[in-house]
C-alpha cells in the first residue's frame, strides 16, 4: 500500500497544506506532512507541566495522521491517545531530549544563514513506499556519535586535572606530609568514587537529558532540594570559574611576566596586598574577555578544548618524565640557607657571604642585604652574623633519601619563616628584626582541615561525563565506564605524584608556595622534563580553558534551572539569544564570578565552591540511597555495581568533608540551600516528578498510618479533624467560601482536614464536572490558605454521597472526628435530601459514626481570614456535657489572629432548683484547671408557662406538617412548596419573657410585611407527569393570612395577661390548642425560652457557640426538629451549633 506525502520546509507547513489542497482540485488525497522528530532541546520547564515524552498521550506528532486499513480497526478510536507500536517504536528511535549545548549551538549557528535565504523545499508530491519513510525520517536527525573516550574520559580527566595539580599540590606535600597528603587525596578521591558509582547508577536508570546533576538531583529528589542543590551547584561552577581565572593570572604575574604587575611595591610587608590588587584587575580584564568570547560563539571553546586537553596531558607526561630524569641526572636548581632557614633568591647572585675576585675578598650581595654596608667590618644582623650560608640542591632527585624527611607533617604559622630540619642553627636574641630581610615566609596558616579545603576542588569535575549525556552514542554504557575510569586515573596520578614529590624535592622547596626560593619559579616545573615552559604554558592554558568551559557550563545551569519555573524571580535567566545562547544567565554568572575575583585569594576561593561541591555530590549520594531502599518500580538501573550503603558512606563522607574544610562555611552553604529550598516550597510552581522524596513521602505516610491503627486518639492528643462538606452551584463553585475560611481560623494548618462536595448523576457523565469541582474547591482553598485534601464524589443523591463521605473520608487512623456544615437556609422549600430530611439524616449519622458536628448558622457573616476583630466576646452556652468541645473551639479560634482580642464567656443554665453560686465557683475552678481564660455566667431559668407565642409557633408547624403528610407532595412539588405568613414574619419578631403568657413583638418596618401573605398549594400542579399518572383531585387550597392591621393590633395591646381564648380570636386559626402534641409544645417552649436568654446576653457576641440537640428518635418529627434548631438560634448574628462525639476532648490532666 503507497501513501503519499507531502515534503515541506519546517515552519512552513501551511503553506504546503494550501498548495496540496490547490493543486489536489476534486480529487480526495491524503497528505501525510513528514514527521519533525528531532524536537526542541530539552527546555525543563518552560511553562509546560510535564515532562517531553515520546509515550503515550503525546499527540501532536501525529497530527493528520490517518489510519488506514483493518488489522487495527477495533483500535482506532483510541489510536489518538494511544499510539501504534510500530509508531512508538520508531518515535523512540528518533528520540532526543538534549540541552542547548555546544554541540546544538554549533549547528543552529550554521543553519542561521539557510534559513536566511527563503529557499523553499521541494513542493511536489512524491510516491513513496512506507518503508522508506522511515529513512527519510531518519536523515533529518543527527545521531550521536561520542564514544566513552571522547565523550566521557577524556572531558572528565580534563575538568579533573587542573590548577591545583599545577600551583598548590607540592605545597600540600611539603606542609602536610606525604603520610598527611595521602590521607588528603586517598579521602577526596573515595568521596567522588562513591559519587560517582551513585551517579552513574542514576544516569542509567533511563535517559538523562543533559543538566547533570541538577536534572537528577531534581528528579530524583524533587524540585525542593534539585532547586536548592542545583543553585549550589551553580554557584560551585561559577566560583569553580573564578578559581580558575585566578589560577591563570597568578602564573601570569608570577612565572611568565611578573614584570607586568599594575601594583609594585618596595616594602616587603605590602607585597601580598598588592599582588592582591593586581589579581583584581587583571582577573575583571579576564573575565569580561572570556564572557565576550562565550558571548560570540561557544564553538570556539568547544574547538580550543582539545588543545586545552592536550596541554594538560602534555604537563602530565612531562612530570614523569622529570622525576625519570631525577634519578640519574637530577636537575640543578639549588637552594640558600643561612642557617637552617631558606633565603628567597631573587636579589643576590651568589649563596655566600664574602666572594674572592682575584686575591681581595669583597663583601657580597647577600652581605649587603644583611649589613649596613659593603664592608667587612659592618654591622651584620645577629643571626647573619652567628650562622653560616649553605647551599643545597632544591631537587636531589628520586635516588635520594630526601623522601623519610617529608613523610611527616610541618605545619607553620603565618609569616613563620621555613626551615629545614636537620641543619646546626644558632639562634639569635629576643629582639631579633626580620622585617626587609630574604627570608621565604609562610604567607598563610597551615593545618589539615584547611589543606583539605583547598585540595578538594581539584577532584571535582565527574559531572563532566552526564552532562553531555545527550552527545553519547550509548550513554548507559559510556557514563558509568568513562567515569570510574576518569577518576581511577586521576587517583592514580595525584596519589603517585604526592609520593613522587616527596622523594624528589627538598622538604623547604615544597613549602615554598611561589618558588622563591629558586628564584621565582615554578617548583613542580623545575622538576619537570625537558623544561620547566612546558608546565607553565601548559597549565596556564589549561586553567583558562578550565575558566572558559565554567563559564560556558554555569550559564547553561542556571538557564535551566529557570526554565524549570521552580524559582519565579530566576525565570527571565531563561531567556537568550535566538539560538538559544543564555546571555542573561551569563551576565549574572559573570557577576557572581567577578566576586569570587575580588576576593582574589585562591587559597580563599578554593574552600568557598569546596562547600557547594560536597554538598551536590551528598544528595547525588542521597538520591541514589533513597531510591534503591524504596524500591521503586521504575528503579531498575543499568550499572549494576552500586549499593545503599555506598551511597550512604558517600553521603556521610560529603557531610563530613564539608565541616572538615571549613564547619562555618559548611554552616554558611547549609543556610543558602535551606533558604532556597523553603523559598521554593512556598513559592515555587509545584512540579510532580516522580522524585523520592514523595516515595518517602509515602512510605513514612503509611508506617504512620499502620502505628495510628495501634488505638484510639488520646484526649490530650484530640484535635478537631475536619470534614467540610461543602455546596456547589451549577457550575461548581462554591456557595459558601466562609466555611473555608473558618477552617483556616479553627485547624491554623494542622491536623487533618477534608474538603468533601458531593454532585448527583453518574461517574461515567459527570467525570469531567467532577474535576472541574476539584479545581474550583483546590483554587478557593488556596485563597482560603487551607490546608487539607479535596474529594468530589457522584452519587445518585446527595443524601447517599453525603453519608458515603462520612464513612469513608480519611484512611486507617487518619479518618475524620468532625463534620463541619453549613445549616440549610432554604431547608422549607425542600424536604428531599438536599433540605431538611438530608440534614436530619446526615445528624443521625454522625452521632452513629461517633463524630462530633458542626453547624454553622448565617455562615456568610463568618469573618475572613483578612477580617480583625479588635474586641467582643466569643460567647460559649454550655447546656450540656458531650465532651468538652465546646470549651476546645473558642480556644482554637483564639490562636487565629481574627478571633485573637475577642473574650471568652462561657454562660450555663442554672434550673429553679440549681445553686447558681455553687455551679458558677465549680465552673471556675474547671476552667482554671483546663488553663482556660474566661468570665462564667450563670444564668438562671424559671420555670414558666408556656407563652401564647409558643403555642401558635407550635400550631403553625405542626399545621405544615400535617398539610404535608395530607397532600402528599412529590419532591418536584415540595421544592416549589413558598413559605407561610408566620415563616415569614418569624426573622422579625423577638419575644421577650415575663411572669405570666404574653404575646408580644419587636418594633419592625411595616413596609417589610407584605399586605397578605400567604401559604397556597395546588394539588394539581404536577404538570410534568403523563397524563394517564395524573391527579384528578379537585383543587384544594389552604390558606392561613396575616395581615398588617393584625400586627399593629397585637403590637399596641397591653402586657396584659392573654387567655386561650382571646388567642384564639386573633389568630382564628384551626385546630385548637389543646389538641396539640404536649411533647412538641414542651420542645418548642424550651427553644423559645433559651432563645430568650442568649438572645438577651449574647446578641452583640461576635459568635456565640451552643449546644445542638439530637434528632427525636421518632423520624416522623424530623420536620418539627428543624423548626426547633430554628426558634432556638433566631435573632442572633453568627452561630456555631456544636454535637459532640460521644468522648472527652479535653482534660484537666497533664
Amino acid at each position: 500500500m503507497f501513501q503519499r506525502f507531502l515534503v515541506t520546509a519546517v515552519g512552513s507547513q501551511a503553506e504546503g497544506h494550501e498548495m496540496h489542497g490547490a493543486r489536489g482540485g476534486g480529487q480526495e488525497e491524503t497528505s501525510v506532512p513528514i514527521l519533525e522528530y528531532l524536537r526542541e532541546p530539552n527546555r525543563y520547564g518552560d511553562g509546560v507541566p510535564k515532562e517531553s515524552s515520546p509515550f503515550i498521550n503525546s499527540t501532536d506528532i501525529d497530527k493528520g495522521i490517518v489510519y488506514e486499513g483493518k488489522n487495527l480497526a477495533l483500535f482506532e478510536e483510541e489510536m489518538d491517545r494511544n499510539p501504534m507500536v510500530s509508531s512508538l517504536l520508531n518515535r523512540l528511535a528518533n528520540y532526543t531530549n538534549l540541552t542547548q549545548g555546544v554541540r546544538e549551538h554549533e549547528e543552529a549557528e550554521n543553519n542561521e544563514e539557510p534559513k536566511k535565504k527563503e529557499v523553499k523545499m521541494i513542493s511536489g508530491i512524491y510516491h513513496c513506499h512506507p518503508r522508506k519513510q522511515n529513512t527519510l525520517e531518519h536523515s533529518t536527525v543527527q545521531a550521536p556519535q561520542m564514544g566513552t573516550f571522547i565523550g566521557v574520559y577524556l572531558p572528565c580527566l580534563q575538568n579533573i586535572l587542573g590548577v591545583i595539580l599545577f600551583l598548590r599540590l607540592t605545597w600540600i606535600v611539603g606542609a602536610a606530609g606525604i603520610f598527611g597528603s595521602f590521607w588528603i587525596v586517598f579521602m577526596c578521591c573515595t568521596c567522588t568514587l562513591l559519587t560517582a558509582i551513585s551517579m552513574s547508577a542514576i544516569a542509567t536508570n533511563g535517559v538523562v537529558p543533559a543538566g547533570g546533576s541538577y536534572y537528577m538531583i531534581s528528579r530524583s529528589l524533587g524540585p525542593e532540594f534539585g532547586g536548592a542543590v542545583g543553585l549550589c551547584f551553580y554557584l560551585g561552577t561559577t566560583f569553580a570559574g573564578a578559581m580558575y581565572i585566578l589560577g591563570t593570572i597568578e602564573i601570569l604575574l608570577t612565572y611568565i611576566v611578573p614584570s607586568a604587575a599594575i601594583f609594585k611595591t618596595e616594602d616587603p610587608s605590602q607585597e601580598k596586598q598588592a599582588m592582591l590588587n593586581n589579581m583584581r584587575v587583571y582577573g575583571t580584564c579576564t573575565i569580561a574577555l572570556m564572557a565576550t568570547v562565550v558571548f560570540v560563539g561557544v564553538k570556539y571553546v568547544n574547538k580550543l578544548a582539545l588543545v586545552f586537553l592536550a596541554c594538560v596531558i602534555l604537563s602530565i607526561f612531562s612530570i614523569y618524565a622529570g622525576v625519570i630524569k631525577s634519578g640519574f641526572s637530577p636537575p640543578d636548581f639549588p637552594l640558600c640557607l643561612l642557617g637552617n632557614r631558606t633565603l628567597a633568591w631573587k636579589d643576590f647572585d651568589k649563596c655566600a657571604k664574602v666572594i674572592t675576585e682575584g686575591n681581595q675578598t669583597v663583601v657580597s650581595q647577600l652581605w649587603q642585604l644583611f649589613c649596613n654596608g659593603p664592608f667587612l667590618n659592618a654591622t651584620c644582623n645577629e643571626y647573619f652574623t652567628l650562622n653560616n650560608v649553605t647551599k643545597i640542591q632544591g631537587i636531589p632527585g628520586i635516588a635520594s633519601t630526601v623522601i623519610f624527611e617529608n613523610i611527616w607533617s610541618n605545619y607553620e604559622p603565618q609569616g613563620e619563616m621555613l626551615e629545614k630540619k636537620g641543619l646546626p642553627s644558632i639562634p639569635a636574641s629576643e629582639g631579633e628584626v626580620n622585617v626587609g630581610l630574604p627570608y621565604v615566609f609562610s604567607d598563610i596558616a597551615t593545618y589539615f582541615t584547611m589543606l583539605v579545603g583547598i585540595y578538594f576542588p581539584s577532584v571535582t569535575g565527574i559531572m563532566a561525563g552526564s552532562n553531555r549525556s545527550g552527545d553519547l552514542k550509548d550513554a548507559q554504557k559510556s557514563i558509568p565506564t568513562g567515569t570510574l575510569l576518569a577518576i581511577i586515573t586521576t587517583s592514580f596520578i595525584y596519589l603517585s605524584c604526592i609520593i613522587l614529590f616527596g622523594a624528589c624535592i627538598e622538604g623547604v622547596l615544597l613549602r615554598d608556595k611561589f618558588g622563591e626560593s629558586v628564584n621565582g619559579n615554578l617548583v613542580i616545573g623545575i622538576l619537570a622534563w625537558p623544561s620547566p615552559w612546558v608546565i607553565v604554558i601548559g597549565s596556564f592554558f589549561s586553567t583558562c580553558g578550565a575558566g572558559l568551559q565554567s563559564l560556558t557550563g554555569a550559564p547553561r545551569l542556571m538557564q535551566a534551572i529557570a526554565r524549570d519555573g521552580i524559582v519565579p524571580f530566576l525565570q527571565v535567566f531563561g531567556h537568550g539569544k535566538a539560538n538559544g545562547e543564555p546571555t542573561w544567565a551569563l551576565l549574572l554568572t559573570a557577576g557572581i564570578c567577578e566576586i569570587g575575583i575580588l576576593i582574589a585569594s585562591l587559597d580563599s576561593v578554593a574552600p568557598i565552591l569546596s562547600m557547594f561541591f560536597l554538598m551536590c555530590y551528598m544528595f547525588v549520594n542521597l538520591a541514589c540511597a533513597l531510591q534503591t531502599l524504596l524500591r521503586t518500580p521504575n528503579w531498575r538501573p543499568r550499572f549494576k555495581y552500586y549499593h545503599w550503603t555506598l551511597s550512604f558512606l558517600g553521603m556521610s563522607l560529603c557531610l563530613a568533608l564539608m565541616f572538615i574544610c571549613s564547619w562555618y562555611y559548611a554552616l554558611v552553604a547549609m543556610l543558602i540551600a535551606g533558604c532556597i529550598y523553603k523559598y521554593i516550597e512556598y513559592r515555587g510552581a509545584e512540579k510532580e516528578w516522580g522524585d523520592g522524596i514523595r516515595g518517602l513521602s509515602l512510605n513514612a505516610a503509611r508506617y504512620a498510618l499502620l502505628r495510628l491503627e495501634d488505638g484510639p486518639t488520646h484526649t490530650k492528643n484530640w484535635r478537631p479533624q475536619l470534614l467540610i462538606l461543602l455546596n456547589l452551584d451549577p457550575e461548581q463553585n462554591v456557595k459558601h467560601p466562609r466555611l473555608l475560611s473558618l477552617t483556616t481560623q479553627l485547624k491554623a494548618g494542622k491536623g487533618l482536614t477534608i474538603v468533601g462536595s458531593v454532585l448527583e448523576g453518574t461517574f461515567l457523565e459527570r467525570h469531567s464536572e467532577v474535576q472541574n469541582a476539584e479545581q474550583n474547591i483546590k483554587a478557593l482553598m488556596g485563597v482560603e490558605k487551607t490546608k487539607g485534601f479535596c474529594h468530589v464524589v457522584v452519587s445518585s443523591n446527595r443524601r447517599d454521597g453525603v453519608s458515603h463521605l462520612i464513612q469513608s473520608s480519611g484512611l486507617g487512623g487518619m479518618k475524620h472526628n468532625t463534620v463541619l456544615v453549613a445549616w440549610p437556609e432554604l431547608w422549607r422549600q425542600s424536604d428531599g435530601p438536599g433540605g431538611w430530611k438530608g440534614f436530619v439524616d446526615m445528624v443521625r449519622e454522625t452521632t452513629a459514626a461517633h463524630q462530633a458536628l458542626l453547624v454553622t448558622k448565617n455562615t456568610d457573616r463568618f469573618p475572613t481570614n483578612q477580617e480583625r476583630f479588635s474586641g467582643g466576646t466569643i460567647d460559649v452556652w454550655w447546656i450540656v456535657h458531650d465532651g468538652g468541645l465546646l470549651m476546645l473551639l473558642p480556644f482554637l479560634l483564639s490562636q487565629h489572629k481574627v478571633w485573637r482580642k475577642c473574650k471568652m464567656r462561657i454562660f450555663t443554665v442554672a434550673q429553679i432548683d440549681d445553686n447558681s453560686i455553687q455551679m458558677k465557683k465549680d465552673l471556675q475552678l474547671f476552667l482554671y484547671q483546663l488553663r482556660l481564660d474566661a468570665e462564667v455566667e450563670v444564668v438562671e431559668m424559671l420555670d414558666n408557662d408556656i407563652s401564647a407565642f409558643t403555642y401558635e409557633r407550635t400550631l403553625v408547624m405542626e399545621q405544615r406538617s400535617q398539610m404535608l403528610k395530607q397532600m402528599q407532595l412529590s419532591r418536584i412539588e415540595k421544592e416549589r412548596e413558598i413559605q407561610s405568613i408566620t415563616d415569614e414574619s418569624r426573622g422579625a419578631t423577638i419575644r421577650k419573657n415575663s411572669a405570666r403568657p404574653s404575646l408580644e413583638f419587636q418594633p419592625m418596618d411595616l413596609d417589610d410585611i407584605p399586605k397578605e401573605a400567604q401559604l397556597i398549594h395546588d394539588r394539581n400542579a404536577a404538570a410534568h407527569a403523563s397524563g394517564s399518572d395524573r391527579l384528578t383531585v379537585p383543587p384544594e387550597r389552604v390558606h392561613m393570612t396575616w395581615t398588617k392591621e393584625k400586627i399593629i393590633a397585637e403590637k399596641n395591646k397591653s402586657k396584659e395577661t392573654v387567655s386561650p381564648e382571646g388567642v384564639r380570636d386573633v389568630f382564628n386559626m384551626k385546630p385548637e390548642w389543646g389538641n396539640l402534641n404536649q411533647s412538641n409544645v414542651r420542645r418548642m417552649h424550651t427553644a423559645v425560652r433559651l432563645n430568650e436568654v442568649v438572645v438577651n446576653k449574647s446578641q452583640d457576641a461576635r459568635l456565640v457557640l451552643l449546644n445542638m440537640p439530637g434528632p427525636p428518635k421518632n423520624k416522623q418529627g424530623d420536620e418539627n426538629y428543624m423548626e426547633f434548631l430554628e426558634v432556638l438560634t433566631e435573632g442572633l448574628n453568627r452561630v456555631l451549633m456544636v454535637r459532640g462525639g460521644g468522648s472527652e476532648v479535653i482534660t484537666i490532666y497533664s
